[in-house]
């Protein structure tokens, strides 16, 4: 079954136009520009980070942003095309806000600061970035598998009634 879904997704994404293919890639992007900026790791002076990056953070910053970049795509429509369902739109949002709190400072976090405070953001949160990036990818990566499986799925055609009926 999971290898049915996965192929069904790789099918759609080969029957991508131009059109698609731009969007994922302006949005994933945009998506390091944002991450990277305000969990400074792209260094910068408008953020400050008190705790270094760790080795993880960098690929599954990229990661990430390259699933929202897929993810966004999915929504576009191609010329003369029917509209797509709108499922995955939750786990994408949940996926990305993840993703965001996986590679950023974790005592520079205002949620959890105010929640855990500084000794408990770093005794609690930071050993749970890594649960978070990886559930992270996990939830992006399914609705984007859900989004493409969609696409690819053609929708039965409705029969007319005869007349007889």
């Amino acid at each position: 079954m999971l290898f049915s879904y996965l192929s069904d997704a790789a099918q759609a994404l080969r029957m991508w136009g131009a059109r698609r293919i731009l969007v994922a890639i302006a949005v994933a992007v945009v998506s390091v520009l944002v991450i990277g900026v305000s969990t400074v790791l792209i260094p910068n002076s408008f953020f400050a980070r008190d705790i270094p990056a760790v080795w993880w953070d960098y690929p599954m910053w990229i990661l990430t942003s390259a699933l929202i970049g897929l993810l966004t795509a999915t929504y576009v429509r191609e010329p003369g095309a029917s509209a797509p369902d709108s499922g995955g739109g939750t786990f994408g949002t949940v996926g990305g806000m993840l993703g965001w709190f996986a590679v950023g400072c974790p005592v520079c976090n205002k949620i959890a600061l105010l929640v855990l405070g500084y000794t408990g953001a770093l005794t609690y949160f930071a050993p749970l970035q890594p649960v978070l990036a990886v559930l992270s990818v996990i939830l992006l990566l399914v609705a984007v598998v859900v989004r493409l499986k969609g696409q690819f799925s053609c929708p039965v055609p409705i029969r007319e009634r005869s007349a007889q009926a």
